[in-house]
């Protein structure tokens, strides 16, 4: 596992990195819990996987903010053979389980609930995490931002803090979100 303390410096096109989380592979249960619009687990996979390769690369980066699948390392295998991106996984709370075979041969980093970024291009720092951080280095001021998932979109005081947003497939019609669209939809807290 990574130091999630460490930044990680990215240079070249921001417009190749995504994020998203909790896309619950093989989760049928969360066909209920979050009224997704499938009438099984299959198709659910399905469309999710459809809907990530049509705007991710295969060059691009993927970084994965937890809950990604249920299953065993047959089924992470599959799916990571099948999406397209450099896929790196911020471990969330289903996650926890995942064994080191889940893992081998999957995401190219695994980082234990939180990561560092920071975007040379236009010097954004960005706090990765599964669950949404209360506060954290830079908070005030806008001078950073923390996305993250777990929430499935449902309202929360802290959803309406600046630099906070939530990349879950669940408010993002189910695809990752690519960090150019970050920056008109990561609040700012002006006119808020």
């Amino acid at each position: 596992m990574k130091n999630p303390m460490k930044r990680i410096k990215i240079d070249g096109d921001p417009g190749k990195h995504w994020f998203t989380s909790d896309t619950h592979f093989g989760h049928a249960n969360i066909l209920r819990y979050c009224e997704r619009p499938w009438p099984g687990i299959i198709e659910h996979d399905q469309a999710l996987v459809e809907n990530w390769n049509s705007v991710v690369s295969p060059g691009d980066t993927v970084w994965h903010l937890g809950d990604f699948c249920f299953g065993g390392s047959d089924r992470w295998s599959r799916l990571f053979e099948r999406l397209n991106g450099d896929i790196r996984l911020v471990l969330g709370n289903h996650d926890a389980s995942a064994s080191e075979s889940m893992l081998a041969n999957g995401p190219t980093e695994v980082y234990p609930g939180i990561a560092r970024l920071w975007f040379q291009a236009d010097s954004q720092e960005i706090w990765l995490s599964h669950f949404p951080l209360a506060t954290w280095p830079g908070a005030w001021g806008g001078r950073s931002w923390n996305l993250h998932g777990h929430v499935h979109s449902r309202e929360l005081p802290l959803d309406a803090r600046p630099g906070q947003y939530d990349v879950g497939v669940d408010l993002n019609g189910y695809r990752p979100v690519c960090y150019t669209e970050l920056a008109r939809l990561v609040p700012t807290g002006e006119g808020q």
